[in-house]
């Protein structure tokens, strides 16, 4: 009996020392791993940017070209097209059409992030809702997206790119405003397409996230939502008393594409200064 406990005590003993050096050893690598710089990561990487022409998409692009990356900015149209930047190349591509858009993404071969930010608001209350303004709205911010992800997806995997992929979604994707029927729908359905990419694409190394802004203040921000009726109801829901700037939106996409969310994977990142905690 003595021979046997001794033994336990023993196995016990080792175990625990064992145990105890792998957690220093694991707390040693971890403590050692520090993480690169954002200017670090981003130099030369190549990220697509859709809708890159204004709001948060001109400065989604402005921020990715501080940090030293190459930006393809899709843009629907040439005529009246801004002047295309030092390392950007612009990508005219109608993303409502579903073959030209697979081919026009696909064209521009491997990269290493995609935000997909082109967007349409159709603003309809529920007993107007048109078959042109759901038809419109549905096309641009959520098949479109699927389509492009496709393309730019399958040539990361052909590349082996642990790529990122960022949607832009809204926080009425979740808590619903009057007048905005197909809006609604349309970001409901980026936040389930984010996941299930985020399943499908999670196997190939590629992540996809989704970032929800509430109000944002891009120059047409401004004038829709410059009413006083329409705005102090939402803008009561937010504790940090203010609209989201295009900055802000920035920064949360910055996040997602770089090397420090490299755990994160089919979520939504809610930038609405705590419009959806109450």
């Amino acid at each position: 009996m003595i021979s046997f406990m001794r033994k336990n005590s023993v196995h016990a003993f080792l175990q625990h020392k064992v145990a105890g050096q792998m957690v220093k050893g694991l707390t040693r690598s971890m403590a050692s791993k520090v993480p690169q710089k954002m200017e670090d990561y981003f130099k030369d990487k190549k990220i697509i940017v859709t809708g890159s022409c204004a709001g948060m998409g001109e400065k989604i692009t402005e921020r990715l070209l501080d940090l030293g990356a190459f930006v393809y900015a899709v843009v629907e149209k040439k005529e009246g097209a801004a002047k295309a930047l030092p390392n950007t190349k612009q990508i005219f591509c109608d993303v409502s059409k579903w073959e030209d858009t697979y081919k026009t993404m696909y064209d521009i071969g491997p990269v290493h992030g995609l935000v997909n930010n082109a967007g349409v608001a159709v603003i309809e209350p529920f007993f107007e809702v048109t078959e042109n303004g759901w038809d419109k709205t549905l096309n641009v911010n959520a098949r479109a997206l699927v389509r492009i992800s496709q393309a730019v997806a399958k040539n990361m995997i052909n590349a082996g790119i642990r790529g990122s992929i960022v949607n832009i979604s809204s926080t009425i994707s979740t808590r619903a405003i009057p007048d905005h029927t197909t809006y609604c729908a349309s970001k409901g359905a980026v936040n389930q397409i984010t996941r299930t990419m985020a399943i499908e694409l999670g196997k190939c190394g590629i992540r996809t996230n989704s970032v929800n802004p509430t109000v944002v203040l891009t120059r047409m921000g401004k004038i829709a939502w410059s009413d006083p009726e329409k705005s102090e109801p939402i803008m009561k829901r937010i504790p940090l008393g203010r609209f989201a700037e295009t900055d802000d939106i920035a920064n949360a996409v910055i996040f997602m594409l770089s090397d420090y969310s490299t755990m994160v994977n089919g979520t939504s990142l809610v930038v609405d200064g705590g419009f959806l905690a109450g």
